[in-house]
């Protein structure tokens, strides 16, 4: 059963219960929009054009190593409303972890810091610096603030969660790379389409 915070149900995570998400690895990331809203872009004749905030999107998740420099990205692609990408996290490549440390982290922590039991109840359910839902959070709160600083009248927002799965060998990789090469001409069959 679902735990109690401050009154609300908190929904178990969907990860891997079993699984160190800041350990190496590759994972294959989709994130949706709101109720799957048609933010990012169209697709006509199999060919994907993207709208401000597809583009937005895009360069944002091109920028990730920038943030944070043990992530490698492989085959991305924005959709319609959602994104498909591989993340590699490879911590020979991890830096000082102030580093990876954003603004937004910080004020969050300072504002919960005065209640201990919500301190202790965060700090348990909170992605770990280094880790996947750090690297996605982070993306996800950029996305948002640049894309309603550019264009506030679309209230845009992604659903809460994201979809993660580990990719655990060669052929899968080369299987799901495709899969994301591949996404834009197969729209129409996509889960996502609507």
């Amino acid at each position: 059963m679902a735990k109690l915070f401050k009154g609300k149900y908190r929904v178990p995570s969907a990860r891997c219960p079993n699984w160190d998400y800041s350990s190496n690895g590759a994972y294959f990331i989709t994130i949706c929009t709101e109720r799957r809203i048609l933010f990012f872009g169209s697709i006509k004749n199999k060919k994907l054009k993207l709208f401000e905030a597809g583009q937005i999107a895009d360069r944002l998740w091109a920028e990730i190593p920038l943030h944070h420099p043990y992530i490698r990205l492989d085959a991305f692609v924005v959709m319609p409303n959602h994104v498909h990408g591989i993340l590699i996290i490879n911590t020979a490549d991890q830096h000082d972890d102030k580093k990876n440390t954003s603004d937004a982290d910080v004020k969050l922590s300072e504002e919960i810091s005065n209640d201990k039991n919500a301190t202790d109840f965060m700090s348990k359910i909170s992605p770990k610096t280094g880790s996947l839902g750090a690297v996605i959070r982070s993306y996800k709160s950029a996305c948002s603030n640049q894309i309603n600083k550019m264009n506030p009248e679309l209230n845009f927002k992604w659903q809460a969660r994201f979809h993660d799965r580990i990719i655990r060998d060669d052929e899968s990789f080369c299987r799901i790379r495709q899969y994301i090469i591949n996404n834009p001409s197969n729209w129409i069959d996509d889960i996502f389409h609507r």
